[in-house]
C-alpha cells in the first residue's frame, strides 16, 4: 500500500512550508444544474465531489455550500450582469479555504484529482459554471472588532446567510485604491447596525493552464473585487432594510457586477432543490 500511495512522501512535506490557519485564498464556485439535473447534481456535489473533489485535497482547510431558492435569484441585481448571464443563473456557492501560502501546492493537486475524477467518470456533466475563481485574500473586517467569530471560522461557524458581491474597477490602480477605501471606510460604516458579521474581500487569480475544460477562465483578475458578507439573519428578511443597495458600494470608482444573496444548505438532504425554479 506504502508503494501505491507513497506514504512516506507526506512525512517530508509535514515538515515544511506555512501551516498556519489564515485564509490566504479561496475557491469560490456558482454553478448553475442544468434543468432536469437539480437532484441528481445535488447528490453528486454533496455525497462525492464535496469531499473528494475539495476538502480531502491538501491545504483547503474549510468549506460551506450555499443555495438561492428562487425568492432569492430574484433579489439579485444589476439585471444585465458582466458575471451571470441571466442575473438569475447560478443557483449554488460553494466556498472553501486555502492555507496562505499553500496556492501552488493545492492547484497541483486538484489539477491532478481532478483529472483523475473525469478519467474515472466521477464528474456530474449536468452543470455550468457562472462564476469559478480561486481568489487571494485582500482583506477582512469585522463588525464588532475583536468579538466574534474570525474569518478562519467563518465556513463553519451556522451563518444564517450569505451575500456574494462581485466589483469591476476601471483597472489595477484603482482596484488597489477601492480596496483601501472599502477596507478603511466603507466597510466599516456598512457593517456597523447590521446583520452581516464580517466582510471578506479576494482578488481573482488566473486558473491554470491545464484547468478542466469545462471551466471558462477567470476574467477581471487585474480589477475584480470579491466580497463575501457573512450574515446572521436571512437575507430575506433584511434585504430591504441593509442590503438592497450595495450596489452603490464603491462608486464611482466601482461598479457592482453581482449582488446575489443565498442561505446555507443543510448537508445530507435535498432540501431546497424543488424551490430553485
Amino acid at each position: 500500500m506504502s508503494e501505491e500511495t507513497r506514504s512516506e512522501t507526506y512525512a517530508e512535506l509535514a515538515a515544511v512550508g506555512p501551516y498556519g490557519v489564515r485564509p490566504g485564498h479561496a475557491l469560490i464556485t456558482m454553478v448553475e444544474p442544468h434543468p432536469g439535473q437539480e437532484y441528481a447534481y445535488n447528490r453528486w456535489y454533496e455525497d462525492d465531489h464535496y469531499y473528494a473533489g475539495a476538502m480531502a485535497m491538501p491545504w483547503m482547510y474549510a468549506g460551506r455550500r450555499w443555495v438561492a431558492t428562487r425568492d432569492l435569484q430574484e433579489l439579485r441585481r444589476p439585471e444585465k450582469s458582466a458575471v451571470a448571464q441571466p442575473v438569475t443563473a447560478g443557483c449554488y456557492l460553494s466556498t472553501y479555504w486555502i492555507t496562505a501560502g499553500r496556492y501552488d501546492d493545492h492547484m497541483k493537486w486538484t489539477v491532478g484529482i481532478n483529472k483523475r475524477l473525469n478519467r474515472d467518470g466521477r464528474v456530474h456533466q449536468g452543470r455550468t459554471h457562472v462564476f469559478t475563481a480561486f481568489q487571494d485574500h485582500a482583506a477582512t473586517v469585522y463588525r464588532d472588532g475583536a468579538a466574534g467569530p474570525r474569518d478562519f471560522h467563518a465556513l463553519d461557524h451556522p451563518y444564517a446567510g450569505l451575500v456574494l458581491q462581485v466589483l469591476d474597477t476601471d483597472g489595477p490602480e484603482a482596484r488597489s485604491d477601492v480596496l483601501d477605501r472599502l477596507r478603511t471606510r466603507d466597510l466599516p460604516r456598512r457593517l456597523a447596525g447590521s446583520p452581516a458579521a464580517m466582510v471578506t474581500v479576494f482578488r481573482p487569480t488566473p486558473l491554470p493552464g491545464d484547468r478542466m475544460t469545462y471551466v471558462k477562465q477567470v476574467e477581471g483578475v487585474d480589477t475584480r473585487l470579491t466580497l463575501l458578507w457573512f450574515l446572521e439573519t436571512d437575507p430575506r428578511t433584511t434585504w430591504a432594510d441593509h442590503f438592497a443597495d450595495l450596489d452603490t458600494l464603491a462608486t464611482p470608482h466601482a461598479r457592482t457586477e453581482l449582488l446575489a444573496p443565498f442561505i446555507p444548505t443543510i448537508p445530507g438532504t435535498d432540501r431546497y432543490v424543488d424551490e430553485l425554479r
